[in-house]
């Protein structure tokens, strides 16, 4: 069926109404903008337009009508709400009561209803063909699938109900296409909010659909979502009015206006969406700006350069940063390890690199309202615990971070203390961070770069990150500076191949992600910027927040500020680690010069450009 001559914008209603003869929209043909129909009383009418603006991306608002008002001349010359959607909902207190072809019978109630008319996914699908990602529910001749999700919508006056999303598998290699293509078309619900496993959204099984209907998966499809205006049925359904309209899900308003001429953003470079994936465990990607990424990139690049000229960049693996923070971003509670008892013949054995990042790294993940625990050795617990309240004291970081160990009492102790009640279901942790770690060898020793076996000074918390590996859901994250740290398994290899002693000293226990740095504290500082950057990111944020995200206040912004990290506060973490005794580990002294006072100017400047690139 030819809607349209080439080169129109319009739509005629004799050619709309053709368009009802078709049950559902799925055999229609594209193109034009369609629209989700809500109608209430007008005392909801206020309520129900805040709740669209609080949730604005499952309820874009197209068009809000007067008291009464049958047409929508914005959207369609013409028109008439009670004939003009191919089939209808009726609710009566709340409760599916019927479904009806015309709303007609029901004029002298709509002279007290608003119509509202919101975006529609089915919007965009012209957009995702030119993009050359495939519509499988197109392609399948069905109505899309549809799922009400454990995403709570914002709640506004007597609205309140879960988000409900539209499901579309997308091809792997075409997951930055569907991004792009459908985040510049905001009205018809704009990019995506979730790709992966549907359970991340309280979705149990993708065959059973709330609305519409299943659609089968090819081999090599991610399951995408986006947010979908069926939420306004849901809404209906929440607030209980004692009579509503909606169109029936599948059954759309036609507008006149052609899909990609419904408010598009312009797709600067710097802000295109980009995908990554950050677990497989369960499968989950994410996504940020173009921007964003090419910040974290420099910083990572930034980080490992190499002072001593020992060849780590044979390590190095581009954006495990990003995709390591990515994840972070996403978690909610983070179990931070560090401790290197390389100097092994004083008391304490510890030295400087490990602490400093990682207090850096949880100040960071504190002011995103991350839940963040340290655990180290037994035997070095009370310094840490007092190096923590000193840290806090001289204003390293805002709040106190719990300071744990970890004791393998039998086979299970790991699994224990991961999760609660040992059920891999429950984990307490969802990110396991291990930075300047001592990390056990293929012989089920622990060395220093030298070789010298440091094993009865190492508690087995490299036992944790082998068992989160077998837990759903706890993704880990390694950083070092030599390949003998803990998560620095997953270079195993190129330890051997490249770095001194590199077949005796390489940990054997891989992280998800191995950061490469040239002093381990960098990497730990660079975590804390890549996770500043990516909170202010704007397509993160949504995505984080699954479209229903604030944006950030400035007192929030200069919060997080204040977590960078900065020459001031290495300073300090410096003078404590020295006042318990704690010494440089790196022989180019970049922590501590002999004496344990003299700051290094290469490290700070390492530091302050760091930050630039931060804030640039």
């Amino acid at each position: 069926m030819g809607l349209l001559k080439c080169g129109t914008n319009f739509l005629c209603r004799a050619v709309r109404l053709k368009c009802l003869k078709y049950s559902t929209r799925a055999k229609m043909k594209p193109g034009y903008q369609q629209a989700n129909v809500v109608i209430l009383h007008k005392d909801l009418a206020d309520d129900f337009e805040a709740f669209c603006r609080a949730n604005s991306s499952p309820l874009p608002l197209l068009y809000k009508s007067k008291c009464g008002e049958w047409s929508c001349g914005p959207l369609a010359t013409g028109s008439d709400i009670r004939e003009d959607c191919p089939e209808y909902c009726v609710f009566e207190n709340g409760v599916l009561a019927k479904k009806v072809a015309s709303l007609s019978s029901y004029t002298p109630q709509l002279q007290d209803m608003v119509t509202f008319y919101l975006g529609c996914s089915f919007g965009f699908e012209s957009a995702l063909k030119a993009a050359g990602v495939p519509v499988r529910n197109v392609e399948q001749g069905k109505n899309v699938s549809m799922y009400k999700t454990s995403v709570a919508c914002i709640r506004a006056g007597q609205f309140h109900c879960p988000m409900v999303v539209s499901m579309r598998p997308v091809p792997e290699e075409k997951l930055d296409a569907a991004a792009q293509s459908t985040h510049v078309i905001p009205l018809a619900h704009g990019g995506p909010i979730h790709i992966g496993d549907p359970k991340l959204l309280g979705i149990q099984d993708l065959s059973q659909p709330d609305y519409g209907d299943p659609v089968k998966q090819c081999p090599g499809d991610v399951p995408v979502f986006w947010a979908c205006g069926v939420t306004g049925i849901e809404a209906v359904k929440s607030c209980k009015p004692v009579l509503a309209f909606t169109h029936s899900p599948g059954c759309m308003f036609i507008t006149d206006q052609k899909a990609e001429t419904i408010s598009p953003l312009t797709l600067e470079p710097a802000h295109c969406p980009l995908t990554f994936c950050i677990s497989q465990n369960p499968q989950h990607y994410s996504i940020a700006s173009k921007r964003a990424v090419q910040q974290i990139r420099a910083i990572e690049e930034l980080v490992v350069e190499d002072p001593d000229s020992r060849g780590i960049r044979a390590l190095f693996l581009q954006d495990e940063l990003l995709k390591a923070c990515l994840s972070l971003s996403h978690s909610s509670s983070v179990l931070i390890t560090t401790g290197f008892p390389t100097h092994y013949m004083h008391n304490p054995p510890e030295e400087t690199d490990g602490p400093p990042g990682a207090i850096a790294m949880a100040a960071m993940l504190q002011a995103l309202r991350k839940e963040v625990v340290i655990v180290t050795d037994e035997r070095a617990l009370e310094m840490n615990q007092h190096i923590m309240r000193d840290a806090v004291e001289k204003g390293v970081i805002k709040t106190a971070v719990p300071v744990i160990s970890f004791q393998s009492n039998g086979p299970d102790s790991a699994l224990q203390f991961l999760c609660h009640d040992g059920d891999p279901s429950k984990p307490r942790f969802d990110h396991l961070v291990a930075i300047e770690r001592s990390g056990r060898a293929t012989d089920g020793n622990y060395y220093n770069m030298r070789g010298v076996n440091i094993k009865h000074l190492v508690d087995p918390i490299d036992d944790l990150f082998t068992t989160a590996s077998t837990i759903a859901g706890i993704t880990t994250t390694g950083i070092g500076d030599g390949g003998n740290e803990l998560g620095m398994g997953k270079v195993k290899a190129a330890v051997k191949a490249y770095m001194p002693n590199g077949n005796l000293i390489a940990c054997d226990v891989a992280a998800d992600f191995a950061i490469t740095a040239g002093v381990s504290n960098w990497g730990g500082y660079a975590v804390a910027c890549a996770l500043y950057i990516l909170n202010l990111c704007p397509i993160h944020w949504r995505y984080l927040h699954s479209g229903l995200g604030l944006s950030l206040t400035p007192d929030q912004q200069s919060l997080r500020m204040a977590c960078l990290p900065t020459v001031a506060k290495e300073e300090e973490m410096l003078h404590i680690l020295v006042k318990y005794g704690v010494r440089s580990g790196k022989t180019a002294n970049l922590g501590l010069e002999v004496d344990g006072l003299t700051f290094h100017p290469y490290h700070s400047d390492i530091i302050q450009r760091l930050r630039n690139l931060t804030l640039a």
